[in-house]
């Protein structure tokens, strides 16, 4: 089948070159040139024969808003968009209506794989409707891992790709899975701290590397981890500073709305903020309350490195 593809960075670049593999034909826009196959979204609709299908693979939030809209006015009932991005489940609502209303169908995909989804294939979380699904799957089957056989060797269905339900259940499943992302990582990051904090520990790297097979916490996550240690044994070539995406606050509020008890993935959460911050305002006043009821000694910042005023 025919396959527009809108967004061509690390995962859509590598995306457009999975489905080729497949046999499938991919046209390619990208605002930067280079990769691109089209200059323009007219131009990218104007070479797909209908029904279309569109995947959308830009930045979630306003990037992504302008491109449906954008979509919305060029395509024809019965064609398709796919939104692949990180987008926040809310969303979905907004753009299938505003599509629908023309005759024009939306899924919902969130992807996992990152740079390495090339070779290994993507997990695909998808929500829309079953027609709507169906005019998308040989993309989706072109994507997705091939399934793994069990004990009989009989392969397992469902590995890599589910239909978790309707517009906007696809990217909900990716932001829950994101939110255990953050907690799996935090995990692994605070036993890798405590290992070298011990000087018992001779090689951290490989207790680590050690646990990648026959263990009851071995994961992708983890072999990731050896691979960086591989690189940097001390990781001295990075500083702690990790950003969020939203998925992880996205899956906190959820939790709370929904009385849901997840202190893991908020703590993990909340870890991420804190490696932002150069001089802890809360540790401050810890330190300050210290001193106050108990006379602990407190660390004075250095004369030279008080802000002046202006």
């Amino acid at each position: 089948m025919q396959l527009g593809l809108i967004g061509l960075g690390k995962m859509g670049g590598n995306m457009a070159e999975r489905v080729r593999r497949a046999g499938h034909e991919v046209v390619g826009y990208d605002r930067a040139p280079g990769k691109r196959d089209v200059d323009s979204l007219e131009g990218l609709v104007g070479a797909l024969s209908a029904p279309r299908v569109v995947w959308v693979m830009v930045p979630a939030g306003d990037p992504t808003r302008q491109t449906v809209r954008e979509l919305g006015e060029l395509l024809e009932p019965g064609d398709v968009v796919v939104d692949g991005g990180n987008s926040k489940f809310t969303d979905d609502q907004v753009h299938a209506q505003m599509l629908g209303e023309k005759g024009i169908g939306y899924v919902d995909a969130g992807v996992s794989g990152g740079v390495w989804g090339l070779e290994n294939g993507y997990a695909l979380m998808v929500g829309g409707s079953a027609e709507d699904v169906a005019k998308v799957q040989p993309v989706f089957d072109a994507l997705r891992p091939p399934s793994p056989e069990d004990a009989s060797g009989e392969a397992m269905p469902g590995a890599g790709f589910v239909h978790a339900g309707p517009v906007g259940a696809g990217h909900y499943a990716k932001m829950v899975h994101n939110g255990i992302e953050y907690a799996l990582m935090q995990a692994y990051g605070e036993g890798y701290e405590l290992l070298a904090a011990k000087d018992l520990i001779e090689d951290v790297p490989g207790v680590i590397a050690s646990w990648t097979q026959g263990t009851v916490i071995r994961s992708w996550l983890l072999d990731l981890l050896v691979r960086a240690l591989q690189e940097d044994p001390q990781l001295e070539k990075i500083t702690g500073y990790a950003e969020d995406s939203g998925e992880g606050r996205w899956t906190v509020q959820e939790a709370i709305d929904h009385a849901v008890p997840m202190p893991t993935i908020a703590a993990s959460l909340f870890a991420r903020f804190v490696s932002r911050q150069e001089d802890s305002p809360t540790m401050k006043a810890v330190a300050a309350l210290r001193n106050q009821f108990g006379g602990h000694a407190v660390h004075a910042v250095k004369a030279q490195e008080v802000e002046r005023p202006a």
